[in-house]
C-alpha cells in the first residue's frame, strides 16, 4: 500500500486481505458465508439505497470518476456507515465485473426475507410471483425487475434456485431487486399455507393448461407461478396451482423463455387491476 493523500491509505495490492475477501463474493457460498454481496454501476447503487440497503464497505478509486455522481454516492454511502476503502485502478479493476469500471463496488448486506416478513396488506390483494427453482440468473434478474414495472408485492423463490445476489442477477434486475422483496423458501408446506392465508389465487403457467392469456384469472390477488427453465413446474408445486394460464404459440417455436412468459402474464395481471387513468 501508499499513502499519497493526507492520512489516507490506498490500496494497491490484490493480495490485500480485504480485497481478497471482497473477491471472493463471486461465489454464493462465500456470500452467505460473509453475509453480503457487491454490487456496481452508479444507477444500480443509486437505487440499492434509495431501496434501504445497507452498505457495509464501498471500494473506491478517484481514478476512474467521471462527473460528479461518484464522488456524490460515494459521500452518500460514507454518511449511511459504509467503511471506505481507496483502491489504485488496478485493484478497481479486479473487483469489478464492467469493461470499464466507474470508480465504485460496494458490498451491501443479505437482507433475511422471509415469508412472515412480507407486508400482508401488500401481498393480499396484489401480485406476488413464485418461481419453481430457476437456474438462470438472466432470467431470474429480468423476472424481478418486470416484478418492479408491474408493481409487484414480492417475488417468492422456490429453492433450490439461483442466487439472486449473483453478480448475473443483480445486473440483470437493473436495481428492481432493492425494490421487490425476495424471499427463498425450501418449505412447500409453509409456502402452501402463506398462499392461502393471504386469499391468493394460486395460478400457474403452462404451455398447454387452461385460460389463454389467464383471460379471467388474474383480477385481485394472485400468486403467478412459473417452472424451471427445463422442466417447467415440478410435480410437488404443481399441487399448489388452483388455476392454469396458457400464452398460445402459433408460430413453429417450441416454447416460451420463462422470463418472457412470465412478464406477458404479469402484464395480464397488471392490465386487469390496473384503473383507467
Amino acid at each position: 500500500m501508499r499513502q499519497p493523500r493526507g492520512l489516507s491509505v490506498v490500496v494497491t495490492s490484490v493480495s490485500n486481505p480485504r480485497i481478497v475477501e471482497a473477491r471472493k463474493l463471486g461465489q454464493r457460498k462465500h456470500r452467505e458465508r460473509q453475509g453480503r454481496f457487491l454490487v456496481e454501476g452508479l444507477q444500480l447503487l443509486h437505487m440499492a439505497l434509495d431501496g434501504g440497503a445497507l452498505p457495509l464497505e464501498v471500494f473506491y478509486c478517484p481514478d476512474l470518476f467521471a462527473g460528479t455522481q461518484a464522488p456524490d454516492l460515494l459521500q452518500r454511502m460514507t454518511g449511511a456507515g459504509a467503511a471506505v476503502v481507496e483502491v489504485a485502478p488496478p485493484v478497481l479493476g479486479a473487483l469489478s465485473e464492467r469493461e470499464e469500471p466507474q470508480g465504485l463496488v460496494a458490498a451491501f448486506a443479505l437482507p433475511e426475507g422471509s415469508l412472515d416478513s412480507l407486508d400482508p396488506g401488500a401481498t393480499d390483494r396484489g401480485l406476488v410471483v413464485v418461481l419453481d427453482r430457476l437456474q438462470d440468473p438472466g432470467n431470474l434478474g429480468t423476472i424481478i425487475r418486470t416484478a418492479d414495472a408491474v408493481g409487484a408485492a414480492a417475488v417468492i423463490l422456490i429453492e433450490p434456485c439461483v442466487d439472486p445476489y449473483d453478480p448475473k442477477t443483480v445486473r440483470g434486475s437493473m436495481g428492481s431487486l432493492f425494490n421487490v422483496p425476495v424471499v427463498r423458501t425450501a418449505a412447500l408446506p409453509a409456502l402452501a399455507g402463506w398462499l392461502r392465508d393471504r386469499g391468493l389465487r394460486v395460478v400457474g403457467a403452462d404451455a398447454h393448461l387452461g385460460e389463454e392469456f389467464g383471460d379471467g384469472l388474474l383480477h385481485g390477488g394472485v400468486a403467478l407461478v412459473l417452472g424451471n427453465e427445463a422442466r417447467g413446474l415440478s410435480p410437488d408445486v404443481r399441487p399448489l396451482v388452483e388455476a392454469w394460464a396458457r400464452l398460445p404459440i402459433v408460430g413453429r417455436a417450441e416454447s416460451l423463455n420463462v422470463a418472457v412468459a412470465g412478464g406477458v402474464l404479469m402484464y395480464g395481471w397488471l392490465r386487469a387491476n390496473r384503473r383507467p387513468l
